[in-house]
C-alpha cells in the first residue's frame, strides 16, 4: 500500500502523532529491511488501524475520506465517464460530483499526475478521495471487469480495423491518435507491467509484427497483433516519448513518464531502424518493483558487509562488474542508498538516469551537446562531493579522471563489461591507465551475474544425471548428501519453472599482495588465484550455494558461471 510514498507516509504518520517516535522509526527499521511498503509495516504491526492511517492522509491532504462504499451506491452516469482501461490504469473510480468537480477514489492519492491527466481528459476540476486501495480495486474489477484476457481480446476486435502501412508521416501521426491504438499500447503496457516484465520488444518483420516481454531474463512472445498495425503502434510509442516520427533513419532514445494501475512508471524507449521498418524497445523502470536495498539483493552476509565497508572508505574507486542485464546498476544503487545522509553529498554521472534517489544530485549524459561521462566527471570534482557514481568507465580519458578523483579523496563508484571480478584489472589495463594508478586507487570489484530462481509454488526435489552434476567441478562424495530441485512448471510461472531472479556475487577486495600484483601486470588468472587464497568465493562457489540452498538448478547456474 503506497509502496512509492514511504517517506512522505513517516512524515503523516508523525505529524498526527499515530504512534510515537521509537514506535514509528522501529517500523521505519523494519520497513527498511524487509522491503515492506512502510504503510503496510504501520498496519501490519498491530498497533495502528488501517482506517485510522488511511483518514490521518486524507486529513493531510485535506480531501474526503470513504471508509466503506458498495459497487450499487455508485453512480452509473459517473462510472460511465471512464473506459475499463482508464480506470485500470489510474486506479480510480468515480465517486461523487458537484458543479464544480468530480470526486474519484484513487488507490494512490498521493499520485497528483493522475489528477492532471483526468483534467485534461475530462476538462473538469478532478479531486482524489481517500479509500482503502484493496475495496478500490475490487470496486473497478465489479463495474469495469477484471483485464486478465483484455490483450487478446481487444487484439482480435482490432483484427477487422483497416490500418494501411502507410509511408505519409502525416497519416501515421493521425493513425497514432485513433482510439483503438492508444488503447492497444496502453494495454500492452499494462500487461507488461502486470508481468513484472523488464522489457517490451516491438519488432516488426516481413509478414509478422512481433511484441515479446521479457521477463525474469527469458523472451515470452504474446498474442502477435496484425501487421497493418506496425507503423501506427511504433508512432505512438514514438508520439509517447517525444521521438521524431518523421526520422526512421538513425536510432532514437526516448522516454515516457506513465501512470498504470494507480502507480507511476517511468520507460525508456530506444528504436532501431530495420528492413521492415522500425524495431522498438521499452525498458520498464518500475521502482515498486526494484528494491534498491543491499538486504534485499540475496547476497551473503559477509559480502554485503565489504560493500559497505568499500563505499564507507574515505576515498578510492568501487567496480561492478558484469555483462549486460546482470543487475550493476541496482547494485550500485544500491550501495549509493548505504551512503546517502545528510551530511554526504553524492553526485552520479548515468546514461541514462534510471531511478531518481532523493537527496542524491543525478546528471543525464548528453552525448550530443558534449556531455560525456569523463567531462561530468571532470565538472564533478568543481562541486565539492564526497561520493561519485560514474555509470560506466567506457574510455582512458574517463579512467584517469576516476583514478586522479580517487586519489584526491573522493569515493568513485562506477561498472565494467568483464567477465569476472578480476578481469577488471586487466580490462582498465587494456584501456591504457598505468598498473601503479590502478594498485593506488583501486579498493574492490564485485562481479555479478543474475540468474533465475526456481518457481516456489512448483519446486520438486530430483536426482540429476551425474554427467551434469560432474560440470559443475566439484567432488561427487562433497556433495553425496546434497539435495537438487527444479521446477516442474505451472500457472504461478508460466509454465517455465522459475520465478523471479536472484544475484550470483563475487567480491574482490584489493590488499597489499593483490597491489604488487597489479603493480608488475600479472595475468588474471594469477591474480584471480590469489584474491581466492585471500578468501573471494567465486561466482561459481556462489552459485552452488543458490543450487544447495534449493534455490535455483544446475543447468542456471553452468549457463551463468
Amino acid at each position: 500500500m503506497f509502496e512509492d510514498h514511504n517517506e512522505s507516509i513517516k512524515e503523516i504518520a508523525i505529524a498526527a502523532n499515530l504512534l510515537d517516535n521509537a514506535q514509528i522509526e522501529a517500523l521505519w527499521d523494519t520497513h527498511v529491511q524487509t522491503g515492506k511498503p512502510f504503510a503496510d509495516s504501520l498496519c501490519d504491526s498491530g498497533l495502528l488501524e488501517r482506517d485510522v492511517l488511511l483518514a490521518a492522509l486524507a486529513a493531510h491532504l485535506q480531501v474526503p475520506f470513504v471508509p466503506i462504499v458498495e459497487a450499487d451506491e455508485l453512480d452509473r452516469n459517473l462510472t460511465r465517464l471512464l473506459k475499463p482501461e482508464q480506470a485500470h490504469k489510474y486506479g480510480i473510480i468515480p465517486h461523487a460530483a458537484d458543479p464544480n468537480k468530480i470526486t474519484f477514489l484513487a488507490k494512490d492519492p498521493l499520485n497528483f499526475t493522475i489528477i492532471d491527466d483526468l483534467s485534461f481528459l475530462l476538462q473538469r476540476d478532478i479531486e482524489l478521495a481517500v479509500a482503502d486501495p484493496v475495496r478500490i480495486q475490487d470496486l473497478i474489477i465489479r463495474v469495469y471487469g477484471d483485464q486478465k484476457s483484455s490483450l487478446e481480446d481487444f487484439i482480435r476486435e482490432i483484427e477487422g480495423i483497416s490500418i494501411g502501412d502507410s509511408s505519409s508521416d502525416h497519416e501515421l501521426t493521425s493513425q497514432a491518435s485513433q482510439a483503438p491504438i492508444i488503447r492497444f499500447v496502453d494495454l500492452v503496457l499494462q500487461e507488461a507491467v502486470k508481468a513484472k516484465a523488464s522489457d517490451i520488444h516491438f519488432e516488426p518483420f516481413e509478414d509478422q509484427f512481433r511484441i515479446r516481454y521479457r521477463i525474469d531474463g527469458a523472451l515470452f512472445e504474446m498474442a502477435p497483433p496484425p501487421k497493418s498495425l506496425a507503423g501506427a503502434v511504433i508512432a505512438r510509442v514514438k508520439v509517447m516519448s517525444s521521438l521524431n516520427i518523421a526520422e526512421k533513419r538513425i536510432p532514437q532514445d526516448g522516454r515516457i513518464k506513465t501512470v498504470v494501475s494507480g502507480r507511476p512508471i517511468d520507460v525508456r524507449v530506444s528504436t532501431l531502424p530495420t528492413q521492415f521498418g522500425e524495431s522498438v524497445v521499452l525498458r520498464i523502470l518500475d521502482k515498486s518493483v526494484v528494491n534498491l536495498d543491499l538486504e534485499n539483493l540475496s547476497m551473503q552476509e559477509e559480502i554485503m558487509e565489504g560493500i559497505r565497508d568499500l563505499v564507507n572508505r574515505p576515498n578510492g574507486i568501487f567496480i561492478v562488474t558484469g555483462p549486460t542485464g546482470s543487475g550493476k546498476t541496482t547494485t550500485l544503487y544500491s550501495a549509493l542508498r548505504e551512503v546517502n545522509v545528510t551530511d554526504i553529498k553524492i553526485l552520479t554521472a548515468e546514461d541514462p538516469v534510471e531511478y531518481e534517489i532523493e537527496g542524491i544530485m543525478q546528471v543525464q549524459i548528453n552525448h550530443q551537446v558534449g556531455l560525456t561521462f569523463a567531462s561530468a566527471l571532470r565538472s564533478f570534482l568543481r562541486q565539492d562531493p564526497d561520493t561519485i557514481m560514474v555509470g560506466e568507465i567506457r574510455d582512458l580519458e574517463t579512467a584517469q579522471i576516476a583514478v586522479q578523483a580517487s586519489l584526491t579523496g573522493h569515493v568513485v563508484l562506477s561498472t565494467l563489461h568483464t567477465n569476472d571480478a578480476p578481469g577488471a584489472v586487466t580490462r582498465l589495463i587494456d584501456m591504457g591507465l598505468e598498473p601503479y594508478l590502478i594498485a593506488a586507487s583501486l579498493e574492490g570489484v564485485l562481479g555479478q551475474r543474475l540468474l533465475r530462481s526456481i518457481c516456489k509454488t512448483c519446486r520438486t526435489a530430483y536426482e540429476p544425471d551425474q554427467s551434469v552434476v560432474g560440470m559443475l567441478g566439484v567432488d561427487p562424495v562433497a556433495i553425496a548428501d546434497k539435495q537438487f530441485y527444479y521446477g516442474r512448471g505451472c500457472s504461478d510461472c508460466n509454465r517455465t519453472g522459475y520465478k523471479s531472479r536472484q544475484g550470483l556475487f563475487e567480491l574482490m577486495i584489493i590488499n597489499d599482495r593483490l597491489r604488487d600484483l597489479i603493480t608488475n601486470k600479472a595475468p588474471t588468472l594469477v591474480i584471480k588465484q590469489c584474491a581466492i587464497e585471500n578468501g573471494m568465493r567465486t561466482l561459481r562457489d556462489d552459485g552452488l550455494r543458490c543450487i544447495f540452498d534449493g534455490r535455483s538448478t544446475i543447468e542456471e547456474v553452468l549457463k551463468y558461471t
